[in-house]
């Protein structure tokens, strides 16, 4: 079975081809491009001279079950692992796109964080603000959601090549996503580069046949890349999902985006209004 799913996936994002596939048909669609101005950049914290991707079009698969009867994931680009295993490299000029595959039942103080790009402070404080386990649990438990797949996704914070990113860490990624017949992702980047990342693997999923949200703080990023979904907002870096510690600005952030899962017709991206509501409930003294 999981030889026919790969073989399936490999022909939908042209993986099983020299052929290069259309630039509707892409996952980066200036591949060869990005290649050759990657191998002249030179590595830096700032991203100064790096090659951002820039896609035209977005792939597009619709939500084929109503949301209270699907099995959702999570991917986060936290760098997320397990205490006591190996974390992700994030030295490396390439990156690391390897991935580590959560159970939902590993506690957040189990957790530690490969962090670059972005502050460790709040997902270390309230893991939802960046992985929002709890969160989704909610929303299966109100059955606003199937259920939350039994394992969530974690790669790396940092991972400059783009192109390894399209061509191994996100067939693979799609790969474990349909061996655990799940219907729709849900993906949130932790830094300005995992905007990228994240963007390329959603793009990767909806090719493979999986509708996917990506939540996102940096809407240029997302212009750029052209993730299928996106629900953007004026947030912050490492706290994607909402100010740690407080659960009803996380809920703000992931009802809208969720449900935007399902009424999405077409590849877009959509303002939040978690802006405007989390300012009332400030002046209110509501937090």
């Amino acid at each position: 079975m999981l030889n026919s799913i790969r073989e399936n996936i490999e022909r939908r994002l042209g993986l099983e081809s020299k052929k290069a596939p259309s630039k509707q048909g892409a996952v980066i669609e200036n591949l060869g491009e990005f290649s050759g101005r990657f191998r002249n950049w030179r590595s830096n914290d700032n991203l100064d001279g790096y090659p951002f991707i820039e896609n035209t079009y977005a792939p597009f698969t619709p939500l084929k079950r109503a949301l209270p009867m699907l099995n959702l994931a999570l991917i986060s680009s936290a760098g997320a692992y397990i205490d006591g295993t190996e974390p992700f490299n994030i030295e490396s000029k390439d990156g690391d796109t390897s991935y580590r595959e959560i159970p939902i039942e590993v506690e957040a103080e189990d957790l530690l964080y490969a962090a670059r790009g972005y502050d460790p402070a709040a997902v270390k404080a309230d893991r939802n603000a960046q992985i929002p386990i709890e969160r989704l649990l909610e929303y299966e438990a109100n059955a606003v959601i199937g259920n939350l797949n039994q394992v969530w996704w974690s790669v790396s914070s940092h991972i400059p090549n783009a192109a390894a990113v399209a061509n191994e860490l996100a067939p693979r990624l799609a790969e474990r996503l349909h061996s655990y017949e799940v219907q729709a992702a849900l993906l949130v980047p932790a830094s300005r580069l995992d905007h990228q990342t994240l963007g390329i693997v959603a793009r990767a999923l909806e090719l493979s046949g999986i509708p996917t949200m990506l939540i996102a703080v940096d809407r240029a990023m997302i212009d750029k890349v052209r993730p299928p979904r996106s629900a953007y907002y004026n947030g912050d870096f490492g706290a994607v999902v909402g100010k740690p510690n407080w659960k009803q600005y996380q809920l703000r952030v992931l009802d809208e985006a969720i449900r935007w899962i399902e009424t999405f017709d077409q590849p877009g991206s959509r303002k939040l209004v978690v802006d405007l509501e989390t300012e009332t409930e400030q002046e209110r003294g509501e937090k």
